[in-house]
């Protein structure tokens, strides 16, 4: 397991806003980090931008536990949720297995 699983309070978020550079690239750039890394922990992300609808399928069609979020301002709010669920499994010393119903 890496070190990016462990170390909480982490910000688990990315947010890309693909004016210049297409969305569907990021988003192949952010799957290849997260299996990289062995992510277990869900990652939020938004994108916006060219080729949007391609990088959220790419997303969609990966194991990858990624959550989409259109809006800044919720992402930014599932972030704290998830940090704060994240913190109190570990004061309770509880692992935690992520599993998207989505």
């Amino acid at each position: 397991s890496s070190g990016i699983n462990a170390e909480w309070p982490l910000r688990p978020g990315v947010n890309i806003f693909g004016g210049i550079m297409r969305c569907d690239v990021i988003a192949q750039g952010i799957l290849d980090a997260a299996i990289n890394l062995e992510l277990e922990i869900p990652l939020i992300v938004r994108l916006q931008g060219t080729n949007v609808k391609e990088a959220k399928a790419l997303m969609a069609l990966s194991n990858v536990k990624i959550l989409p979020i259109d809006n800044l301002d919720e992402a930014a709010s599932m972030a704290v949720k998830l940090s704060d669920i994240v913190g109190k499994a570990q004061e309770l010393n509880v692992k935690l297995d992520f599993s998207l119903g989505i």
